[in-house]
């Protein structure tokens, strides 16, 4: 089975000018064009295989929407060779067009003060999509997720959630061999999170559509994707099985205190050295540890260990013997957690 997308050694470098300040600076700028080269991805080769959903992970800056432009056709890269269906993407951009589709979080693919049967419509004209496969599709969403509930609704009567949930579906109306989502379920509430991700993951496997699904929110990876790439600085660091992912995520676990009920009259400085005192009685206790990272956010300290290292209880109780907690919760480690570990060397 060919690859439906295909990327060989892929950089691509932006030349952005070095502005220097104040008045003198920018009269400066006008006759002397200092640049420096900003290299967004970085030799990157990934193959995809048709009917893959992929998780597409990094934290902001390190150039997923770069590589998705580049695989869309949008950009074109500066080094390297990009196959989408057997096509260069940028060099075809109307035929790679037609052959996929794009979701990207709150930017609407809807017409606003249309009824989303109108948007449908559209769509079906510019894709032209055959009467039956057009109808064929909307009973098929309708059987999914009651859309037809939602046809004849203004989009700007929509909530975020209901016309998120249509964009989706407007994404797979010309049945596109690849659908691009980037942060689709941002900004929802848990309810519809957990909607989204089912009619995703029903499209996927009744169309065989190849995914690539670009999020910060682990609950979408962990319901949707088998496959993880991540990407960081422009390069990739990690391309593997979701098991494999899951399993490092299991070991770390972030604990979120306060001292004081009153934590939100907390001044910084103060919040600061409840934390390095927090760190210092944990790094004395467990000196083995090596993954201890202690921070503080919205006056909460938290605490990240590997319970391989340290079990959760064991440090609850070695800051309870040094001073009383008052509140405490439990969080997954982030993605952008998990990405700095997988850099340090962390997953082999």
């Amino acid at each position: 089975m060919e690859q439906i997308i295909k990327m060989e050694n892929v950089s691509k470098e932006f030349k952005i000018l070095k502005r220097r300040e104040g008045i003198k600076g920018s009269i400066r700028d006008l006759f002397s064009r200092d640049y420096q080269i900003l290299k967004a991805v970085n030799d990157v080769t990934v193959d995809i295989m048709p009917g893959e959903m992929v998780g597409y992970l990094g934290p902001n800056g390190a150039g997923k929407s770069t590589t998705i432009k580049m695989m869309t056709g949008v950009l074109e890269p500066t080094k390297g060779q990009i196959f989408v269906n057997g096509r260069v993407p940028y060099e075809n951009r109307t035929r790679n067009a037609q052959d996929i589709g794009v979701v990207f979080g709150q930017r609407s693919q809807l017409w606003w003060a249309l009824p989303v049967i109108e948007s449908f419509r559209i769509l079906k004209e510019i894709y032209q999509i055959s009467d039956r496969e057009f109808n064929d599709n909307l009973e098929y969403y309708d059987a999914l997720v009651g859309a037809s509930e939602l046809y004849h609704k203004p989009v700007r009567q929509m909530s975020l959630g209901q016309r998120t949930l249509c964009d989706i579906l407007a994404a797979f109306l010309h049945n596109p061999g690849i659908v691009f989502m980037d942060e689709p379920t941002i900004g929802l509430d848990v309810s519809m999170k957990s909607k989204i991700r089912e009619l995703v993951g029903a499209l996927n496997k009744e169309k065989g559509t190849t995914i690539i699904l670009t999020t910060h929110d682990m609950g979408d990876v962990d319901a949707l994707c088998r496959r993880i790439i991540i990407i960081d600085k422009g390069r990739m660091i990690y391309d593997n099985d979701i098991e494999h992912l899951r399993g490092f995520f299991g070991a770390y676990r972030t604990i979120r205190i306060q001292f004081d009920r009153h934590a939100q009259k907390l001044d910084d400085e103060v919040l600061k050295h409840q934390a390095d005192e927090v760190e210092e009685w944990l790094r004395i206790k467990f000196p083995h540890a090596q993954s201890i990272a202690v921070s503080t956010e919205e006056q909460w300290i938290q605490i990240l260990i590997n319970e391989d290292e340290i079990h959760m209880m064991e440090a609850v109780n070695c800051i309870q013997e040094h001073r009383q907690i008052a509140d405490m919760n439990l969080q997954e480690i982030s993605t952008e957690s998990v990405i700095r570990k997988i850099y340090e060397g962390g997953i082999v």
